[in-house]
């Protein structure tokens, strides 16, 4: 595409959006056809169905949208208020248009965002890559939109004697009970709040942020802080680049006292039953002898799943130290002078093995179960993460980030992933030299494809990589294993590696045995598995209506909740507000 100035681009992007918008009004599939390109894309974030879906092809495009346009009553195509303005950027090797626009339809307001790929020639603009997203629901605006007033009462109860008493639930059931106050309950928490809805939030630890605060002492994020922002209140821009989980933790805790949420900590919930005339659950919650009759429970019980994975490790009962999984692994403090042998090497197992041997243990030996993605954390991660770095708002970046729609997204992280292996060859190299097996996905994808279909088997390096090619760290395969003794782990070899403490860096199961655990078989076969790719490239289950009626699940990265917390908010307000149509489990259209 050849270059064009700020003027030239609005110029081409507006005149882009007049003429898709008037094919859609006349409802002429021929013309919006030749506005996409032939191998292109569309994602719709509930807009036209209430579910997330992926369209390809530039026919099959036009013949659904048009179709999807008029049934969802959708017009006022326009360019996008209080967004970033049209931009020329480079994306996937192609130079490209990239614009915001919003929308209307017969429930509320969308925003989308198109890429447009200019010709050499003198040709129009073609639509490469499309996504359309609601944004809000008519007549049920965001709180903080409509503004917030506060009656001032000298005779009657103040603002933090109604808070108090909000929080009570003394004569009333909640709405919505969502299970964890993590990052993925109290941002869905929040979003709900603002658009009216009831919410109660239930957590099993003493504090608001003891999900982090009692996490593995050294334990940084590995992401950078500008992808991690909370809905309404993003972090100070004084912040370090890489997050400590206590500073998270604590920031948690503010936020649900800043953003008014109501949470009781000390509860864990324990189950639910659902009566299906009456669209209502009933919950049982340790610590108050109350039941709570909620019309929706929303799981937000931990990244994947908070039921974590114990495997079978021949003789590990007959092992008299002490074993743990990495959920209650606090600190190494405790283990110095000991020999370690941590199992599994994603992130919390390489984190943990550093921290063993950074506080004195007299051996650490990690185990390795399967192949695993490395890659360094400077400079690969910065090379993977650099999208939010470009300036616009994070509210911008994340539509940008979910434009790119499947196919696309796996021909990058192939060309990403190929950089990094290079950026990292030596490193990779060194790992390999001392058995170390890594392993990049079948289709060369990387880690964070990995992460999406299974939510693990990846290491952003932090110093753990060189201490195990450097052999202060020993590695040793699962597979080599015969047997655990009393006081050592036995080798098929005849080989023994004395160990006082075994921590299981295994991961979790995936949340379908979560909700198995609470709601019973038949719940859990219904909703079925949580997590990984569906048909149409979203996760199963995640942010959207599960078979269950009334049973939800959040859960992710800080991200991941930033982004998808104000989709699932909107569902389950259009839902209490009535606009949700009865569930149908195998109409694709409104279940992904």
């Amino acid at each position: 595409m050849k270059g064009v100035g700020a003027v030239g681009v609005s110029e081409v992007f507006t005149g882009w959006l007049v003429e898709f918008g008037e094919a859609l009004a006349d409802r002429d599939t021929d013309r919006v056809e030749r506005a996409f390109l032939d191998d292109s894309h569309w994602k719709d974030l509930l807009s036209f169905g209430w579910s997330y879906r992926t369209d390809a092809g530039g026919r099959a495009i036009a013949d659904r949208l048009v179709r999807a346009w008029h049934d969802a009553g959708a017009g006022g195509i326009r360019e996008a208020a209080g967004r970033t303005p049209p931009r020329q950027v480079r994306r996937f090797g192609r130079r490209l248009i990239e614009g915001f626009f919003d929308f209307d339809t017969a429930v509320g307001r969308g925003t989308g965002l198109v890429r447009l790929v200019c010709p050499d020639d003198d040709a129009p603009p073609l639509a490469w890559m499309l996504l359309t997203t609601l944004q809000e629901l008519a007549g049920f605006e965001e709180l903080a939109q409509t503004g917030l007033e506060y009656a001032r009462d000298f005779a009657g109860p103040n603002w933090l004697d109604r808070r108090r008493q909000d929080e009570r639930y003394a004569d009333r059931d909640p709405d919505v009970l969502v299970v964890g106050a993590g990052h993925a309950g109290l941002t869905l928490a929040a979003r709900l709040r603002q658009l009216g809805v009831d919410t109660l939030v239930v957590e099993k630890h003493p504090r608001v942020g003891d999900g982090w605060r009692r996490r593995y002492h050294a334990l940084t994020l590995h992401n950078e802080v500008q992808h991690n922002h909370l809905p309404y209140l993003p972090f100070p821009a004084t912040w370090p680049t890489y997050l400590p989980k206590d500073k998270l933790a604590g920031w948690l805790e503010a936020y649900s006292e800043f953003m008014e949420l109501n949470v009781w900590t000390a509860t864990e919930f324990v189950g639910a039953e659902y009566d299906p005339a009456a669209r209502t659950w009933t919950a049982r919650v340790g610590g108050t002898a109350r039941e709570l009759h909620p019309r929706h429970i929303v799981l937000a019980t931990g990244s994947v799943s908070g039921v974590p994975h114990v495997p079978d490790l021949a003789g590990l009962s007959e092992f008299d130290g002490e074993v743990l999984h990495s959920s209650e692994f606090t600190g190494a403090a405790a283990y110095a002078g000991q020999r370690a042998l941590v199992v599994g090497t994603g992130n919390s197992g390489h984190d943990i093995a550093q921290d063993l041997y950074a506080n004195g243990a007299e051996a650490v030996t990690l185990v390795q179960r399967g192949p695993t993605a490395v890659i360094s954390l400077m400079p690969s991660g910065q090379v993977f993460y650099g999208l939010y770095s470009e300036g616009p708002p994070v509210e911008d970046m994340d539509l940008v980030a979910a434009a790119t729609a499947y196919p696309v997204l796996l021909q990058a992280y192939q060309f990403v992933t190929a950089r990094m292996c290079e950026l990292d060859r030596e490193l990779l190299d060194r790992l390999r030299a001392v058995g170390f097996r890594t392993d990049f996905g079948d289709d060369d994808t990387g880690f964070y494809m990995k992460y999406l279909r299974t939510g693990g088997g990846y290491y952003i390096d932090v110093g753990c990589a060189d201490l195990l090619a450097d052999r202060k760290i020993g590695l040793i395969q699962a597979a080599d294993i015969a047997t655990f003794t009393p006081d050592a782990v036995q080798l098929v070899d005849g080989t023994t590696i004395g160990c006082d403490v075994v921590v299981l860096a295994t991961g979790y199961q995936n949340q379908q045995e979560g909700i198995r655990q609470r709601f019973g078989d038949s719940v859990a076969d219904r909703v079925g598995p949580v997590w990984g790719f569906d048909d149409h490239h979203f996760m199963h289950n995640m942010w959207t209506r599960t078979a269950q009626d009334g049973l939800w699940v959040t859960g992710g990265s800080l991200l991941d909740s930033r982004f998808y917390s104000r989709f699932l908010a909107l569902l389950i307000k259009a839902d209490l507000a009535g606009l949700l149509p009865p569930v149908r489990p195998l109409d694709s259209d409104r279940l992904p």
